[in-house]
Parts: structure tokens; sequence; C-alpha cells
């Protein structure tokens, strides 16, 4: 006879260990700013992102175990073409997106033995620059509709609060990348260029909006902030 465990104790064991694995990550910000939606991670790795474009306004961010979120990104963008091509781009949205992403990790969440250790962020520019959206979705399939900023991976509660001590909505593309990094930094440790992964979406009067930003723009960007 195989031992019985409570749902409830079940159900917590499965969320503690999902957490543990999420807090051994490096945290990302994603911020909402004057003409578009940052997105910034302490990434030193170059050939492993955590931000991705999944579509033409829609960028993913994840945090956590690599190969889970990454698998999560394909399926993203797969899922992403396949409705833009069968009925049209403009009815491929976020929220979708996220609702999604948020069934698939609830379904691994409460039916397998380990739950996927992975926090992601589904990010959209609205079609007027301001109306940018956030879906921070959680381990247990849980969503959260952000409208400024959000933050995932490790100590994610502390650098939430540094962020919104300061964030301002007006702030262009400079104070916004400063401020995210600033949240990032713990204590006296600071952050180069070179411990950073950004990307943005705005909008430049193409199509797709997602772009990174790196090299000589991000180090002009950061200034003697970084």
């Amino acid at each position: 006879m195989p031992f019985y465990v409570a749902p409830e104790q079940m159900m917590k064991d499965r969320a503690d260990y999902a957490r543990k694995g999420i807090a051994r990550g490096r945290a990302l910000v994603g911020m909402v700013y004057e003409v578009g939606v940052l997105l910034c991670a302490e990434n030193p790795s170059r050939s492993l992102h955590k931000v991705s474009e999944i579509y033409d306004r829609i960028a993913f961010a994840g945090v956590g175990k690599y190969n889970e979120f990454d698998q999560l990104r394909v399926a993203g963008i797969r899922h992403a073409d396949t409705k833009g091509f069968a009925y049209a781009r403009d009815d491929v949205d976020a929220r979708s997106l996220a609702n999604l992403y948020a069934q698939y990790l609830g379904q691994v969440f409460t039916h397998e033995v380990k739950p996927l250790e992975v926090e992601i962020l589904v990010a959209e520019l609205g079609r007027s620059g301001r109306d940018a959206e956030l879906f921070h979705v959680l381990y247990d399939g849980t969503v959260v509709d952000e409208r400024q900023f959000a933050v995932i991976g490790g100590d994610s509660d502390s650098i939430a609060e540094r962020v919104a001590q300061h964030y301002s909505e007006n702030w262009g593309l400079r104070e916004a990348l400063r401020a995210s990094v600033a949240a990032l930094e713990d204590g006296d440790e600071r952050l180069n260029p070179q411990d950073l992964e950004v990307a943005v979406l705005e909008d430049r009067g193409e199509r797709r909006t997602f772009r990174r930003v790196n090299g000589a723009e991000l180090q002009a960007l950061l200034g003697d902030a970084g």
C-alpha cells in the first residue's frame, strides 16, 4: 500500500520545491516606460537568453530552470505563429498567451510529481504606445496582471519594493533602465553592462517592436550608473 499524503501537504511541498528552484535564479524587471516596455535581467551569459521575442508586439521573459522556460518560449512562438496565420496578426495578444501558459503550468503543478521551476513574464506593447500589458505567470499557473512593472526571480519582493519607491510611467528609456539596474543591485554590488540582458518593446513605425539593447548603446544609457 502506498503512503498516504494529504492533498494540502502535497501542494505545499510542490510549491516549496518550485519556489526554492526559482529563488536560485537571478531576477528580472519588466517595466512600462514613456513609449514602451523595458525588460532588464541580470544575465552574464551571452548565449542563453532570458528575454526573447514571441510576436510582433509581444515579448517573453523567464527565470528559473533554463531548459523548462525555453520550452515554454518555443511553444509560445508556435502558438502565436499558428494563430496569426489562421486568423489575423492582430488576433495574437499577450492575454491569451498568458492564459495558455497558466493552463499548462497549473496542469503540471497539480498532476505531475515535479512542478516546473519557472516564473515567466509576457509583455505586450499596446497600439497607443502607453497601453502596455504585463502578465506575470507563476509556477502554479497563477496569473497576475501588472500595469506598471513586475519583478520575477530571486529576491523579487525586495527588488519590487525598491522599484516602487521611485517608479514613474513618464520615465524615458535611460531613467527606466537605470532604475531597474539600481533595484537589481544588492547592497554594494554593482552590475556592469556585461552582466545584463536588456531588451525593449518600442514602436518605431515597423511591424516588429522588439529589439535588444547592448554594446555601445547599453553603455551610453547606463553611463556612470552601471
